[in-house]
């Protein structure tokens, strides 16, 4: 992977790496794990609401989820009310490129991508631990979606490293999340410095130091605000269900869809 982009081949991805796709041209990405056998977990909304035909496929375009898939017939399996989904990669993708996001990467590194979403000095963990909280997940939900708090990006970041924000009330560990909120935050900080500096390029080169600075604070490889919680225990730690208890799945049934 360059500086520049993260775009890489399928044949390099393995399993348990965090991938993602742009979507709407390159407005936002969407995330999930890639747990191998061209299988890939991800978090959506969930689609409770649709009660019409056009808003379901609405839904369904949007966050790739298939409503037909003709290589694997389990394609788009989720447990009833959850956002999480197993799909084939081809219907992840649905025909955009495919990038892989990264992990541990140096200050500098992170500093230089300047879109958000694309990677973060957290280390990851093992890829057989990252696959065990994907799969998990798929069984026991991932919770409300929250498109600043609990977005795919936030899932699959938490499939990687196991991290929670402790502060639910702020910013989640999406980067597209603090782009969103950094940028205009930038914007307005540096506006008062025009009056001191006459040049547009010396504004411009202010605002966008701030705004890199900004997501580097929510990062969450330097946050302070941020724990390791076992997947097992995210129902409890989260208050998820009727006294935060979620039911502990047999990984025998996670390994099956995996192989099929």
């Amino acid at each position: 992977m360059g500086l520049i982009s993260n775009r890489v081949e399928r044949s390099e991805i393995k399993p348990g790496d965090h991938i993602y796709t742009y979507r709407a041209v390159f407005t936002y990405s969407h995330h999930g794990i890639f747990v191998g056998g061209s299988k890939v977990v991800h978090f959506t909304p969930r689609n409770a609401n649709s009660s019409t035909e056009a808003s379901s496929n609405s839904y369904e375009e949007i966050y790739n989820l298939p409503s037909s898939c003709p290589t694997f017939p389990d394609c788009g399996f989720r447990q009833p009310e959850s956002g999480v989904v197993l799909t084939c990669l081809d219907c992840f993708l649905k025909n955009g490129s495919l990038y892989c996001f990264e992990y541990g990467v140096t200050p500098s590194v992170f500093l230089a991508k300047v879109r958000g979403g694309t990677c973060t000095t957290a280390p990851s963990d093992p890829p057989e631990t990252v696959i065990h909280r994907a799969m998990y997940l798929l069984q026991n939900g991932f919770g409300n979606y929250d498109v600043f708090q609990n977005n795919c990006e936030d899932f699959a970041m938490y499939c990687k490293t196991g991290v929670l924000i402790v502060d639910t009330a702020g910013v989640g560990r999406s980067g597209q999340a603090s782009s969103v909120i950094g940028a205009p935050l930038a914007a307005l900080i540096s506006s008062p410095l025009k009056l001191l500096m006459p040049s547009p390029i010396g504004v411009a080169t202010v605002t966008a130091g701030m705004y890199c600075m900004s997501r580097y604070a929510t990062d969450i490889g330097v946050r302070s605000d941020v724990i390791k919680v076992a997947v097992e225990d995210l129902a409890v730690n989260l208050g998820w269900g009727p006294g935060g208890e979620e039911e502990v799945v047999d990984d025998g049934v996670s390994e099956q869809q995996i192989a099929r």
